[in-house]
C-alpha cells in the first residue's frame, strides 16, 4: 500500500474513532504500519497535514462517502483483543471448580478484585463452577462486617462475575466439628493444654508436647468438655499432628480449634469453638470439590499444613497456582482493617468514599466493570509481584466511557467578568464529538471564568470557546475586557453566563472543587460526563440547586 492510502486510511480512522483528527496519533499508526516512513518523517508530516486540510475542506456529503470506506478499518481496530489467562496445569472442561473465600470484614476492594475476577474467568474458561465462601470463622481479630456479606455478592455480580453457589463457613462449623472429632479417633489430633509461649519454646526446639500421645477416650472427653463451655479461653485448643522435626517451624503442630466466647455477627451465640482458617478452608475446599487454588505465594504455608489433614483421610490436594503480591501504588499498604480504623476515626465517610480501594468506592466513582476486568486480567498470574497505578486503571476505564460522555463546562473557582461591546447570541457547543449533538449556551456581557484560567493567562489574549475573543486586562476596579477579532487562539478557555448555570461542588481525590457547571448536566445522574479541561466526573445528585459529582478520573 502507497504511504498516501496508509495516511488517508489512519487520518480517516481517528477521525471516525475520537472527531477531530490528532496528528500525533496518526504520526505514530503510519510509522506503526510503515516503519521505512520514519526515515522522511518530516514527509510524513508534511502529507498529513495535507490530508487532513483536505478533508476539512470536503462537503459534508463528500466526507461522509470518504470516511466511509474505511468504517470496517475502524472496527477491526476498535474490535475488542480478548485478553487469555495461560491453561490451568490438569484442567478439564466441565469439570474446574474455582473459589474466591474473603474474610467479609469490610467490602471488596481492588485487591479483591483480583481473585474475583481470576476465579470466576477461570471457571468460565473450563466451563465449570465458581464458589464464592464466606471464610468467616474468627468472631473476634477479623470480625465479620454483617453488610460486607451482601456486598460481596452484589460486587462481585457487578465484575461480571456473579458465583454459582455461595457458602458461609460460620453456618457450618458442626460439619467442622465431625471432621476433627474424626481426627482426634484416629490419633492424628490431639487437646494441648500449654500456653503460647510454653508451645513456642517446644515447637522452636523441634520436641513434642507433653499432650501430645493423649489417648483419644480422653482426647474426646476434652472435646465435649470443649464444647459444653467447661473450659476458658485459651486453656485448651485443638492441634493438628504435622512433625515436630519440620523444617518450618510454622508447620509443626498447628491448631485447628480454639475457644472464643464472643457473639459472631451471622450466627449469634451457637458456637464458641472456632475453627482457624487453615482447618475450615481445607474441610471446605475438599466438601466443595474444589479442584484449583489460586493464592498469594505469601501463603504457601497453608498447604503445608492442610495437606496433613488430607494424607490422614486419604484426599487428593487440589492444584495449586501461587501469585505475587499486588500493590497498588497511590493507596500503599492500606488494608480492610485500617481502612475501617480510618472511617471509625472520621477521616472517611464510608465505605464507598471516593478517596477509597473498594470497589463501591470505584463504582461510585463511575468506573466501568470491564476496566477493572481488562486491568485484572492483563496482570496475568506469575509469581512475580506486581505494582500498579490507578493511572492504569484510567487509561482502561477512559477507552471505555470516552465515547459515551457527553461534554460539559464546569467553572470551578468562579470570577466574573464583564466584556465591553460584545452582542449576546446562543452559541453551539459539541455534546458529544463521537455521537454528535449540540448544547446551547448563552454568551453573555457578563461571564464567569475559573480563577486559575484568569491569574495564569491574565495580560493575554483569550479565546472563550466558541463564543469570543478577548483580552484579559484591569480596568478600574471592574474587571473589564476588550473585545477583539473574533478568531480562534492556542489559549481557549471555558465559560458560563451567570443564566445558564448551576452551583456544583465536585468529591475529588485530593480535595474538593466548588463551582458552577451548565444546568443541563441535571439529566445526567447517575452517568459519567466529562467537564471540559477538568476531568471525567460521575452526576451523582442534584439537592438544594447544587449539582453534586464525583470525579473520575483525568
Amino acid at each position: 500500500m502507497r504511504l498516501e492510502e496508509i495516511v488517508k486510511k489512519h487520518v480517516a480512522i481517528n477521525i471516525l474513532k475520537y472527531g477531530k483528527p490528532s496528528e500525533k496519533a496518526i504520526i505514530g499508526k503510519v510509522i506503526a504500519e510503515c516503519p521505512e516512513a520514519k526515515q522522511r518523517i518530516k514527509d510524513v508530516i508534511e502529507l498529513i497535514r495535507k490530508t487532513i486540510d483536505e478533508v476539512n475542506k470536503l462537503s459534508k456529503e463528500d466526507k461522509e462517502k470518504f470516511l466511509s470506506q474505511y468504517k470496517a478499518e475502524t472496527e477491526k481496530e476498535t474490535k475488542k483483543k480478548e485478553i487469555k489467562l495461560p491453561p490451568l496445569d490438569k484442567a478439564e472442561q466441565g469439570k474446574v471448580v474455582m473459589r474466591f473465600a474473603p474474610n467479609p470484614n469490610g467490602p471488596p476492594t481492588l485487591g479483591s478484585a483480583r481473585g474475583i475476577i481470576i476465579n470466576h474467568e477461570y471457571a468460565r474458561m473450563y466451563k465449570g463452577k465458581f464458589i464464592l465462601r464466606f471464610d468467616d470463622t474468627d468472631p473476634r481479630t477479623k470480625r465479620p462486617l454483617l453488610e460486607a456479606y451482601d456486598w460481596y455478592i452484589e460486587d462481585c455480580k457487578w465484575l461480571g462475575a456473579k458465583p454459582d453457589e455461595v457458602y458461609y463457613a460460620s453456618k457450618r462449623i458442626h460439619i467442622y466439628y465431625k471432621y476433627i472429632e474424626k481426627l482426634l479417633e484416629m490419633e492424628k489430633a490431639y487437646p494441648c493444654f500449654c500456653s503460647k509461649e510454653q508451645f513456642k519454646k517446644y515447637r522452636d526446639s523441634g520436641v513434642e508436647c507433653p499432650h501430645r500421645n493423649t489417648s483419644k477416650e480422653d482426647s474426646l472427653e476434652i472435646w465435649e468438655k470443649m464444647l459444653e463451655g467447661s473450659y476458658d479461653e485459651g486453656e485448651v485448643v485443638i492441634r493438628i499432628k504435622t512433625d515436630m522435626k519440620h523444617k518450618d517451624p510454622a508447620i509443626r503442630d498447628w491448631v485447628a480449634f480454639r475457644i472464643i466466647y464472643e457473639s459472631h455477627p451471622l450466627v449469634g451465640d451457637k458456637y464458641h469453638v472456632y475453627p482457624t482458617l487453615d482447618f475450615e478452608s481445607a474441610i471446605e475446599d475438599h466438601l466443595l470439590g474444589i479442584t484449583h487454588i489460586i493464592r498469594g505465594k505469601d501463603l504457601a504455608d497453608s498447604e503445608k499444613r492442610q495437606k496433613y489433614i488430607y494424607k490422614y483421610f486419604g484426599w487428593e490436594y487440589p492444584v495449586t497456582k501461587h501469585w505475587g503480591k499486588l500493590t497498588v501504588y497511590e493507596f500503599g499498604k492500606m488494608s480492610t482493617s485500617s481502612i475501617k480504623k480510618a472511617i471509625d476515626q472520621g477521616l472517611y465517610s464510608g465505605w464507598d468514599d471516593p478517596r477509597l480501594p473498594t470497589i463501591r468506592a470505584l463504582r461510585r466513582r463511575g468506573f466501568r466493570p470491564e476496566s477493572i476486568r481488562n486491568l485484572i486480567l492483563s496482570l496475568g498470574v506469575d509469581e512475580s509481584d506486581v505494582s500498579i497505578s490507578m493511572k492504569n486503571l484510567y487509561a482502561e476505564n477512559k477507552k471505555i466511557i470516552e465515547r459515551d460522555a457527553n461534554r460539559y463546562f464546569f467553572v470551578w473557582d468562579p470570577i466574573k467578568i464583564k466584556i465591553k461591546d460584545v452582542a449576546t447570541k446562543e452559541v453551539k457547543i459539541p455534546l458529544n464529538p463521537h455521537k454528535g449533538g449540540i448544547r446551547i449556551l448563552k454568551g453573555d456581557k457578563e461571564v464567569y471564568v475559573s480563577k486559575d484560567d484568569f491569574e495564569k493567562l491574565k495580560g493575554k489574549t483569550v479565546r472563550l470557546k466558541e463564543f469570543c475573543t478577548v483580552k484579559l486586562d484591569y480596568e478600574s476596579e471592574l474587571i473589564s475586557y476588550d473585545l477583539v477579532d473574533v478568531k480562534k487562539g492556542k489559549n481557549i478557555i471555558h465559560w458560563l453566563s451567570p443564566s445558564d448555570s448551576i452551583n456544583c461542588i465536585v468529591i475529588g481525590q485530593d480535595k474538593n472543587y466548588e463551582g458552577i457547571v451548565e444546568k443541563s448536566v441535571v439529566n445526567e445522574i447517575g452517568r459519567v460526563v466529562q467537564f471540559e479541561r477538568f476531568g471525567f466526573c460521575r452526576i451523582e445528585s442534584v439537592e438544594n440547586d447544587t449539582v453534586k459529582a464525583i470525579f473520575t478520573h483525568p
